[in-house]
């Protein structure tokens, strides 16, 4: 039995490099000379930071110009939280210990500058024994 080797095999010399024709189908320079398939450099999506759709909370946020903040802890409340956590007799260590946040936490209710949450607010009326208003 006796085989061809050099059957189906193309043996014809291909060259790499910047100048000239070695392999690669004539029409390409013309395709790139006419613009096709030019993507100007950037990837989809490149140079945003964006991996998913808009949040509906960033958005409302980009739209209001007027009232760019977020929402504090309100005067009243933060009277109310000082209030109860003196009667008691403790610290803000020890009023955070006890609704197992940090003391920064209580720090910043009683402070004003907290961003409410309510998790937070249930626990502290929880264990101060008030109703927190908002």
């Amino acid at each position: 039995m006796s085989r061809d080797i050099g059957s189906g095999q193309d043996w014809a010399p291909v060259v790499f490099g910047k100048k000239g024709g070695g392999g690669g189908g004539g029409n390409t320079q013309a395709a790139r000379a006419a613009g096709a398939g030019q993507t100007n450099g950037l990837k989809f999506g490149a140079g945003s930071n964006r991996q998913h759709g808009t949040h509906l909370n960033t958005k409302i946020l980009d739209e209001d110009h007027e009232n760019t903040k977020h929402k504090t802890v309100s005067s009243n409340m933060k009277k109310q939280i000082l209030e109860a956590r003196l009667a008691k007799g403790w610290t803000q260590a020890q009023l955070g210990q006890q609704i197992n946040e940090k003391p920064q936490i209580i720090q910043q209710y009683e402070s004003g500058k907290a961003i409410p949450n309510p998790q937070v607010i249930n626990k502290l009326s929880r264990v101060l024994g008030v109703q927190l208003r908002k």
